[in-house]
């Protein structure tokens, strides 16, 4: 199974999710695979993606993940928790230390919703932090120096130990993505 996490108000309609869809659905057509759209509400989503992991795992389905943001967030706790590989892009280390600017309302326009985030999410957020990374093999992490909303150096401490590709330049979402989903799909189901 591969399950695509996408990032904070992002969506699976987010031009990442859209191209991974396509490639998977190209490429490998008989893949279980899942691409939900999460809640706003952290706990729902972590609560959504792992009941999708535990049935996966019950199943007996090999478990593979790909985060984006705050998904790679997500997707390092699922890794390290139920095992399986996971390709983090452009992750989130620390996002509980982002969201205090983030209170309020808020507008996810791929899903026309507006929400509100509230000073309760950041430790809800926190819960999930994996401070370091014990099983190194499971991870390969694509990062940009150009991303604009993370600082890439918190990743690269963090994933140090990983397999990296930083690339200099780029963007948060990841410049040249589509390029990088023939070596994602190599390291995840090799």
């Amino acid at each position: 199974m591969l399950l695509y996490i996408h990032g904070f108000n992002s969506s699976p309609l987010s031009d990442k999710g859209l191209v991974t869809a396509r490639f998977i659905t190209q490429n490998y057509p008989d893949l279980a695979f899942q691409q939900p759209q999460l809640p706003s509400e952290p706990l729902e989503a972590m609560a959504l993606l792992i009941d999708i992991v535990e049935k996966a795992k019950e199943a007996g389905q090999p478990l593979t993940y790909i985060g984006s943001s705050l998904g790679g967030y997500f997707a390092s706790y699922l890794a390290e928790t139920y095992g399986g590989r996971a390709v983090l892009i452009n992750p989130a280390v620390k996002p509980f230390e982002l969201f205090d600017e983030f209170i309020g309302t808020q507008y996810n326009p791929y899903t026309d919703e507006t929400y509100q985030v509230v000073a309760e999410h950041k430790q809800d957020v926190a819960r999930y932090n994996t401070p370091a990374i014990i099983n190194p093999d499971r991870f390969y992490v694509l990062l940009q120096t150009g991303d604009e909303v993370l600082d890439y150096k918190q990743a690269v401490q963090k994933y140090h130990c990983c397999k990296l590709l930083i690339e200099p330049g780029g963007d948060h979402s990841f410049i040249g993505y589509e390029d990088q989903l023939a070596s994602i799909c190599e390291y995840l189901f090799s």
